[in-house]
């Protein structure tokens, strides 16, 4: 077996440094030379990079969404799956630039809006002042994107940018541990929902993800689920007092 990947490596290693442009990011050829499999081209190079690295990834994306801005005359809405782009929910997270009245277009980022450049990288390392007409997606906010609609895939990393602990016990986390958003996103719609996009995107990130062990994570749900009934309630009476007017 040993023998079969070596071979494997020597062969990816070759057709990788055959192709190698003089501005390939260095620290990603490092990276792609030290996996067990080294990936045989470029692009699956920026791929491994930062598939292995969804927090960098995340933290990029939400930078460079708050470079492009959010666009004038956009808001925070959900659709019913016949408006182009929008979210059918308020757990995915919100995309101007995914909606058809803003997007770019090939060549832009779907996600944070900015100019995407060979190999899907997010910076013209070649300095040719070319967008990849062809693309329509960072590596980067790719794997972005995946951590902000299913965090679970991405425990390893959380859990040990926590160290092993559980975030609201302490104690260590065990092999039940979930992920968890610190402030709800139900909470996030009805109190938040007028700040601006960039910081939007915080709540789907990891400055709101946590990982916290199942006992305690059912406790928060049931808390959560309380305040929720609370503020149908709250709604339910002013929407009476309404109809019953003066």
């Amino acid at each position: 077996m040993s023998t079969w990947r070596d071979e494997k490596n020597l062969k990816a290693r070759g057709r990788l440094e055959k192709r190698l442009t003089a501005l390939f990011p260095p620290c990603v050829l490092a990276h792609a030379l030290r996996q067990p499999l080294i990936p045989p081209t470029q692009r699956r190079a920026v791929e491994s990079y930062w598939r292995h690295r969804p927090l960098l990834a995340d933290r990029l994306a939400r930078a460079l969404a708050a470079k492009s801005g959010q666009p004038a005359g956009w808001e925070w809405r959900l659709g019913s799956g016949k408006e182009t782009g929008l979210p059918l929910t308020f757990r995915m997270p919100p995309a101007p630039y995914r909606e058809a009245a803003f997007a770019r277009g090939p060549g832009h980022c779907c996600v944070c809006g900015q100019p995407v450049y060979r190999l899907g990288w997010h910076r013209d390392l070649w300095d040719d002042g070319k967008p990849n007409r062809n693309a329509t997606w960072h590596a980067a906010c790719v794997v972005a994107w995946q951590l902000w609609t299913v965090p679970p895939d991405h425990l390893r990393a959380l859990k040990l940018r926590q160290n092993r602990k559980c975030a609201t016990t302490g104690r260590r986390l065990l092999k039940t541990a979930e992920v968890d958003h610190r402030v709800p996103l139900f909470a996030v719609w009805s109190d938040h929902r007028a700040k601006p996009w960039p910081e939007l995107l915080a709540y789907w990130g990891v400055p709101n993800l946590q990982v916290i062990n199942k006992g305690a994570h059912l406790e928060k749900c049931a808390d959560e689920a309380a305040e929720r009934a609370a503020r149908r309630s709250v709604v339910g009476q002013e929407s009476s007092v309404e109809e019953m007017g003066p």
